[in-house]
């Protein structure tokens, strides 16, 4: 047991005997509580005017078959106090096959989503909750794929070198007609005559990929929406477990892949703390830059792709934040060689130096870029259409924003300027001066305003950067986890064997389970990372900005338009890919 927590304190005080064990990994504590008493804890937590664990990051849980450890299952609880910028973890083992928990969606109406994660791909049934189906795969999907026991899976692929392998033979009967069955109404609608149900996606292209939406109608006005994701899921989760450290970053490029430089951060943040490792100055102020530009790089998909949603106002403007964000990716491609998943940041720092024209580079492009915000903002920031279509529209009330555990842009344009790298920085974030914007009216237009506002934020953080750009190596000495200099293979043995040890077999990381989490441009981006202490992770919960704040999105679509629904998806500004990872 650790001692001089208050969490902790509290608790023992509270709930004798319910308190099971409590550890304290690298700063992340984790606290195992009884199931019969989860309930009660839980909503302790919240409620203690000292605690005020209002904010759930998820939920999720670790199959501890391979660690031998009793009871094989333990759902975890990951939540932040954002009050006291706070967080802790709850730990509850779980008896039985299929082992039984109690939902918390009473007290985080967010558990929602992540429950039924839980139970789709771990097996774990919540008792009481409202809805309990399954969110990535098919309803006819067998087992539950984070098991341990669960194959890693695959399938064979017919290529002509192998068109006559018997176990191919039945590859082409796909081409034959497709048994075709009604889709499902969600959970608990009934079919009412008077109203109609619509399809909204997974086809169309404003749900900015494969996403349905299950909309109730009453003539066009919105009663009811259900979103349906799990149509672009990838199983990132699974595949790292077979992976190494070193091979699992590349995966995070393909979540949002349109933020990749904040996915790499986040995983590599998470195994630089169970290895109490520290990257250079120099590095460290790299990363601020390049993940700003990358937000700006979002940011520009973003606001060219809610304008072209929304048909009448500025079809334009999807060329010019395109061309701007091709500015950003071809300084991706001076550092890193690659545009859309450059995998550039690596344990220990980043992968080389960047290149003399690196500086000059970014601020020619920043400043170019202030001139296109300026032009966009007169472009739509008094266009009658775009207010017509944005203000007032897609309402999401600050309680409940917090209540669905809504980070990012969505959260802050609803009135709280939660944003990680204030109050928990990470990197350099903490050595240079920028404000969060937020907006109080929490409706689409009041995301747009937050959104833009946050680009004229990036721009002051990179200049900033720029100016306090250290010299200094990029990485740090730390042989037995860092790549060595390309350099030294040449002239060294001892460098040679490194690299062939470290790019075939990886490094072996210390047993714990912490979380790192970056702002993401979508919002809170976090990695639970569970090591057994071998050179593979043991479990990854990967916590998507865009998974929670779109299950908001029946709150927002209550009441509005079926038009709406479109200005409500692009205001959330969604990544299917990280979504369902």
């Amino acid at each position: 047991m650790i001692e001089g927590n208050l969490t902790l304190d509290k608790l023992q005080a509270q709930f004798p005997g319910a308190v099971l064990d409590a550890v304290d990994c690298k700063g992340d504590v984790t606290i195992t509580v009884a199931v019969d008493r989860l309930l009660d804890i839980c909503r302790f937590l919240r409620d203690d005017p000292d605690l005020r664990y209002d904010l759930l990051s998820f939920v999720t849980a670790v199959d501890r078959l391979n660690l031998g450890i009793q009871p094989r299952f333990a759902t975890i609880y990951n939540l932040y106090s954002l009050t006291h910028r706070r967080r802790i973890m709850l730990k509850v083992p779980l008896e039985g096959d299929p082992p039984h928990c109690p939902s918390v969606t009473s007290i985080w109406p967010g558990a929602d989503w992540h429950e039924r994660e839980t139970y789709d791909l771990m097996g774990i049934i919540f008792d009481g909750h409202p809805s309990l189906c399954r969110i990535m795969l098919p309803d006819d999907w067998k087992g539950h794929p984070l098991r341990k026991d669960y194959p890693l899976g695959g399938e064979p692929v017919a290529f002509s070198e192998n068109a006559d392998d018997p176990a191919l033979a039945g590859l082409g009967t796909q081409v034959m007609d497709a048994p075709s069955t009604p889709p499902l109404m969600p959970p608990g609608w009934v079919d009412d005559p008077g109203m109609l149900v619509v399809n909204f996606g997974p086809q169309h292209p404003a749900t900015h990929g494969v996403m349905r939406f299950v909309l109730q109608l009453d003539g066009e006005k919105i009663v009811r929406c259900w979103p349906d994701p799990g149509h672009l899921h990838s199983g990132i989760e699974k595949t790292v477990e077979y992976k190494t450290y070193m091979q699992a970053i590349p995966y995070t490029d393909r979540m949002d892949y349109v933020s990749a430089m904040n996915n790499n951060l986040g995983l590599i943040l998470a195994i630089e703390k169970l290895l109490d490792i520290e990257p250079p100055p120099r590095a460290q102020v790299l990363r601020v830059i390049l993940c700003e530009l990358q937000r700006l790089a979002a940011h520009c998909i973003w606001i060219g792709t809610s304008c072209l949603d929304l048909s009448g106002t500025i079809h334009a403007l999807l060329l010019y934040a395109f061309q701007q964000r091709e500015y950003i990716l071809n300084i991706f491609e001076m550092v890193a060689g690659a545009r859309l998943t450059p995998t550039y940041f690596c344990v220990g720092g980043v992968r080389w130096d960047v290149p003399e024209g690196f500086v000059p580079a970014v601020r020619s492009f920043l400043e170019g870029f202030v001139k296109a915000l300026d032009e966009w903002e007169t472009m739509l920031t008094n266009n009658p259409i775009w207010l017509s279509r944005t203000k007032g529209i897609g309402y999401l009330p600050l309680d409940k924003a917090i209540a669905m555990g809504v980070t990012g842009p969505c959260l802050r344009g609803s009135g709280l300027a939660y944003d990680v790298r204030k109050y928990a920085p990470y990197a350099a974030y903490d050595q240079f001066e920028f404000d969060i914007p937020t907006q109080k009216e929490g409706d689409c237009y009041a995301r747009y305003l937050v959104r833009v506002a946050e680009m004229r934020q990036s721009v002051r953080i990179i200049q900033q950067a720029l100016a306090k750009l250290p010299a200094g190596p990029v990485k740090a000495d730390e042989r037995k986890v860092v790549l060595p200099p390309r350099a030294e293979l040449e002239t060294s043995m001892e460098a040679l064997i490194h690299h062939f040890k470290l790019v075939t077999e990886g490094f072996n990381v210390p047993a714990g389970e912490v979380y790192a989490a970056v702002e993401a441009p979508k919002g809170e981006l976090g990695f639970y990372l569970v090591s057994d202490g071998g050179p593979k992770p043991y479990r990854l919960k990967i916590r998507g900005p865009s998974f929670s704040n779109i299950a908001a999105s029946p709150i927002m679509a209550e009441g509005a338009w079926l038009a709406d629904m479109v200005a409500i998806i692009g205001s959330v500004d969604i990544t299917m890919g990280e979504v369902d990872r």
